[in-house]
C-alpha cells in the first residue's frame, strides 16, 4: 500500500467541520480519485490512527460515513473495502430489442452476457390476483390480472426483483401463465400471440429500500435502489404488460440514448 502521507492529507485544526468527517472526506476524496481502488481495502484503524493521532472510535466515525453512503462495506475480521463500481450497464434503447427475442434470450440474461455474469431467476411465483388501482389504471381500468413475481440474480448475488402485471384475457391459459413463459420470455409469448410490441414507457425514481427490500435484495448499509416502472404498449396502443421492478442500485448503470431534435 502506498504510503497514507502521500495518499491522505492532514487534519485542519481550524475547521468547524467535527474530525471524523474530515477524514471520511478525505477518504472519499482518494477513492473519487482512484487512490483506493474498487475492491481494495482501505487502511486499518490502527493506521489511521496512528496516521491522524485520533482515536479508534473516531477512524469507526469515518467508515460508518463512507458505509452509509455505499462506498465502502467492511467484512468482519478483515477490513473495510471500497465497494465494486455497478456490473451492468441497461442500455434502454437496446435490451428490449425485437432481435434478442428471435434469439430466444430475456433482457436479463442479454446484459448478464454482456458483462460475462451467470444469470438466474428464483423465488417465482405465478398467480392471478386483483389489480391494486395503479396497475389497474395503467392497465385500461382492468380488475383482475396474471401477477409473475421473479428474483434476479447474477453470479449468486441479488440484483434484482419484479413483479409483471398482464390482462387476464391475454394472458390465462397461456404459456405465459406457466412458469417457464419459453424462449424469449414474456414478450416473446406476446408477440405470437398478435400483441406485437410498439413502444415502452419508463419511470424511474431512487429511493432507500424498504425492510423487505433490504432483505430480498441483500443489500449493505446505505446501498439505496432504483424502483422502475415499465409499461409495454402493443401496436394498437394498448397496454400489455405493467412491470414494476426494484432493482439495487450499487448493481447497475442506466444507460439512455436521446435524440438530438
Amino acid at each position: 500500500m502506498t504510503s497514507l502521507p502521500s495518499v491522505l492529507g492532514a487534519l485542519d485544526p481550524t475547521s468547524d467541520r467535527a474530525v471524523f468527517r474530515q477524514i471520511a472526506d478525505q477518504l472519499r476524496e482518494a477513492i473519487d480519485r482512484g487512490r483506493f481502488k474498487e475492491g481494495e481495502k482501505l487502511p486499518s484503524e490502527a493506521e489511521l490512527v496512528e496516521h491522524y493521532g485520533v482515536s479508534r472510535m473516531t477512524v469507526r466515525n469515518s467508515f460508518s460515513v463512507l458505509q452509509g453512503e455505499g462506498l465502502v462495506h467492511a467484512e468482519h475480521g478483515k477490513g473495510v473495502f471500497v465497494r465494486p463500481r455497478p456490473p451492468v450497464r441497461r442500455l434502454a434503447s437496446d435490451r428490449f430489442a425485437r432481435r434478442h427475442r428471435e434469439q430466444g434470450k430475456s433482457a436479463f440474461i442479454v446484459e448478464a452476457d454482456a458483462v460475462g455474469s451467470h444469470p438466474k431467476v428464483d423465488g417465482l411465483e405465478v398467480k392471478e390476483e386483483k389489480a391494486s388501482q395503479d396497475i389497474s389504471a395503467r392497465l385500461g381500468s382492468v380488475r383482475r390480472v396474471l401477477a409473475r413475481r421473479r428474483r434476479y440474480l447474477l453470479d449468486g448475488r441479488p440484483v434484482e426483483f419484479a413483479t409483471s402485471y398482464l390482462p387476464l384475457d391475454i394472458a390465462r391459459g397461456t404459456q405465459i401463465a406457466e412458469p417457464n413463459p419459453g424462449p424469449g420470455g414474456i414478450y416473446a409469448r406476446l408477440e405470437e400471440l398478435g400483441h406485437h410490441l410498439d413502444h415502452f414507457e419508463e419511470e424511474i425514481r431512487a429511493r432507500m429500500p424498504s425492510p423487505a427490500e433490504l432483505k430480498t435484495l441483500q443489500l449493505a448499509s446505505g446501498v439505496p435502489v432504483i424502483h422502475l416502472i415499465r409499461t409495454a404498449y402493443d401496436t394498437e396502443k394498448r397496454a400489455v404488460e405493467v412491470c414494476d421492478t426494484v432493482m439495487a442500485a450499487d448493481a447497475y448503470v442506466l444507460s439512455y440514448q436521446l435524440p438530438a431534435t
